[in-house]
C-alpha cells in the first residue's frame, strides 16, 4: 500500500470515528431528558401501579368481612362488574354525579374568571387584601369548612336564615336547607365552589397578568370593546390554563366525598342523594362488600378518564401547535 492509500485510509478512519462520536453525542443528548424523568416515572409507576393491581385483583373477588378476616377472597370473575352495571341505582347515581360535576365546574370556572378579571383592575392594596382572603379560604381544612358551613345554614340558629329574614327576603325562621335532595346537593355545590374558587382565581390571575398590555391597548384604539378584547386576545392566551383548570376540576368534583358526606350526614344519606363517591362508600365499606367497592372504584376511574379526555386532547393539540 502506497503513501497516498495510507493517507486516504487514515482520513476515512478519522472521519468514521468522528461521525460515530457525533452520533453517540446526539443519542446521549436526545436520551438525557428521558433519563432525568425516568426516576420520577418509576416512582409514580410503583406508587400507582401496585395499588391499582391489587384493586383490579380485588374487584374480581368476593371479599367481605369473613374474607377480610381470612385475608383471602374467593374469585368470582366479572360478577362484581355485572352486579354494578345491572344496578339501576348505579346509573341514576352516575347521571346525578355528571350533572352535579358539570354544575360545579361551570360555576367554579365562570365565577373564578370574573373574580380574576376583577383582581386585575383593583388597586394593589385591595388586591393583596382580597388575595389574602382567598388564601385563607384555600388553607381552611375541609372538615372545618363543612362545620362552619353547617353552622351557618343550621335551621335552628343558622346565621343565613337570620340574615335573610332581617333583609325581608322572606320568612326563613327555622327553614331547613337540607329538607330535600335538591337543596342538600345545592348546599354541597355552594360549599365546593366556595372552597375551589381560591385556586382557580389565583391561577387565572397569574395567567391574565401575562397578557401583553400593548395588545389590549391596540385593540382599544381600534375600537374593540371589553368583551371583544377578552374573546379575541385574552381568551386565546389563557386557554391552556383554562383547559388544565377545567380538567382538574372535573377530576376533583366527580370524586368529591368529604363535603357531601359530612354536610348531608349519614342519617340522611339515601339513594336519592347518592353521588358516585357516596355510592362507593355505601356499597363497598358501609355494607362491607369490598370486591364490589373495588369494581365501582375502577368504573369511576374509567368514567373520569372519559370525561377528561376531551380537555386532554385539546391541551395536546395546543402543545403541538406551539
Amino acid at each position: 500500500m502506497n503513501d497516498a492509500s495510507r493517507t486516504a485510509a487514515a482520513a476515512g478512519t478519522h472521519v468514521g470515528n468522528r461521525r460515530r462520536r457525533r452520533s453517540r453525542a446526539q443519542l446521549l443528548q436526545a436520551a438525557t431528558p428521558y433519563g432525568l424523568i425516568l426516576p420520577v416515572v418509576v416512582v409514580i409507576a410503583v406508587i400507582l401501579g401496585y395499588p391499582l393491581y391489587w384493586l383490579v385483583r380485588l374487584s374480581t373477588q368476593k371479599y367481605g368481612l369473613f374474607e377480610l378476616i381470612q385475608h383471602h377472597g374467593t374469585s368470582v370473575g366479572l360478577d362484581n362488574y355485572r352486579s354494578v352495571l345491572h344496578d339501576s341505582v348505579f346509573w341514576h347515581t352516575l347521571l346525578r354525579t355528571v350533572v352535579f360535576t358539570a354544575v360545579n365546574v361551570t360555576l367554579t370556572m365562570v365565577l373564578g374568571m370574573l373574580l380574576a378579571l376583577l383582581l386585575v383592575r383593583l388597586s394593589t392594596a385591595v388586591r393583596v387584601l382580597l388575595t389574602s382572603g382567598l388564601v385563607l379560604v384555600w388553607s381552611m381544612p375541609v372538615v372545618v369548612a363543612v362545620q362552619v358551613w353547617y353552622w351557618m345554614t343550621n335551621y335552628e340558629n343558622g346565621v343565613v336564615n337570620y340574615v335573610l329574614t332581617k333583609l325581608h327576603l322572606g320568612n326563613y325562621f327555622e327553614h331547613d336547607w337540607y329538607a330535600t335532595t335538591t337543596s342538600q346537593l345545592s348546599m354541597v355545590t355552594l360549599l365546593i365552589v366556595w372552597g375551589a374558587l381560591p385556586f382557580v382565581v389565583i391561577t387565572l390571575y397569574a395567567g391574565l397578568a401575562q397578557v401583553p398590555r400593548d395588545l389590549l391597548e391596540a385593540a382599544e384604539v381600534d375600537g374593540a370593546r371589553g368583551w371583544m378584547s377578552f374573546r379575541d386576545i385574552t381568551l386565546p392566551i389563557i386557554r391552556p390554563i383554562l383547559l388544565i383548570l377545567t380538567s382538574l376540576s372535573i377530576i376533583w368534583d366527580f370524586g368529591v366525598f368529604t363535603q357531601p358526606y359530612l354536610l348531608i350526614g349519614q342519617s340522611k344519606i339515601q339513594t336519592g342523594n347518592y353521588l358516585m363517591s357516596i355510592y362507593l362508600f355505601e356499597e363497598g365499606y358501609f355494607k362491607s362488600d369490598y370486591g364490589r367497592g373495588a369494581a365501582i372504584s375502577l368504573l369511576m376511574l374509567l368514567i373520569v378518564g372519559v370525561l377528561s379526555i376531551v380537555y386532554v386532547r385539546r391541551m395536546v393539540r395546543i402543545g403541538v401547535a406551539e
